[in-house]
């Protein structure tokens, strides 16, 4: 499919479309905060619009956007709405094969539903209760699964895109979402505490790390950054009086802020502007 036949695709089955960077322009088209386009290596991948607010199920507004520019397709996965209400659940494999193996391990079968592969492997669409937020935490699948899931006020690069790579964004399986199996939802919903990994020493029994790792650990999708910061500029007090490892400090926090679904990249982010307020 071209991109403006792959938007056509995904709204005549309810999915909602937008805009991203397609790899064939000149420079990337994304947007986003302290997103350079002329500097961007990462091609093919960037909103181009703020999707959580922009985004289209009305044809003629996807031929403006598809057809007449030269854009990858994307689909907002908070925007879903299927049946009884139902919203998307995006699993990516990062290699063929991958939720399959994991299924596998849990003692269970994998669900076949609507597949599209992906460059590295494909991306499965799941509908899940309307009443479950379940964000983009890997859960108990940490570890044990090669990829990620995206719920919530995430996105997907889908069918009629083309990766950076060259490779097709292409329909696998054109069926419908299938309701998610309970052993995924089960799996993403239970949340054990990581063991951090450090350059340095972990975190000892009694050390004031740890109850600010716990402190992530129960934040809540919306309030996940500003606790991280909150337990970052602690654990930096911390190390400057001595009391704990400052190399445990980034990994640490690190993790679990990731086991709860912030983005690594942002998380250390974080963790590095509480660092700089320490120390100025």
């Amino acid at each position: 499919m071209t991109p403006v036949e792959g938007a056509l695709w995904l709204l005549a089955r309810g999915f909602a479309a937008f805009p991203a960077d397609h790899p064939g322009t000149y420079r990337c088209s994304g947007i986003g905060k302290g997103h350079d386009p002329a500097t961007c290596e990462d091609r093919g991948k960037h909103p181009c619009v703020a999707f959580s607010r922009v985004h289209t199920r009305d044809e003629r507004q996807a031929y403006r956007w598809f057809a007449e520019h030269l854009r990858n397709v994307a689909v907002p996965v908070g925007a879903y709405r299927g049946r009884d209400g139902r919203r998307l659940l995006v699993v990516d494999s990062d290699r063929p094969g991958a939720i399959e193996d994991t299924a596998a391990d849990f003692g269970e079968r994998h669900a076949p539903t609507m597949r599209v592969t992906t460059a590295k492997g494909a991306h499965d669409y799941y509908e899940i209760p309307a009443d479950l937020f379940l964000g983009n935490g890997l859960g108990a699948l940490r570890g044990r699964f090669d990829g990620d899931v995206r719920s919530g006020n995430a996105y997907a690069i889908s069918v009629g895109s083309v990766h950076a790579t060259g490779v097709m964004y292409e329909l696998d399986d054109d069926r419908l979402p299938a309701p998610a199996p309970a052993w995924l939802l089960t799996a993403l919903q239970t949340k054990p505490v990581p063991p951090p990994r450090s350059a340095g020493r972990s975190p000892r029994q009694g050390s004031p790390l740890l109850p600010l790792v716990s402190f992530v650990l129960e934040s809540r999708e919306s309030e996940r950054n500003n606790r991280l910061f909150w337990a970052s500029c602690r654990a930096f007090e911390h190390a400057e009086q001595g009391d704990v490892d400052p190399r445990s400090v980034a990994s640490a926090l690190a993790e679990a802020a990731v086991h709860v679904g912030l983005p690594e990249a942002e998380a250390r982010k974080t963790i590095s502007s509480a660092y700089r307020r320490n120390n100025r």
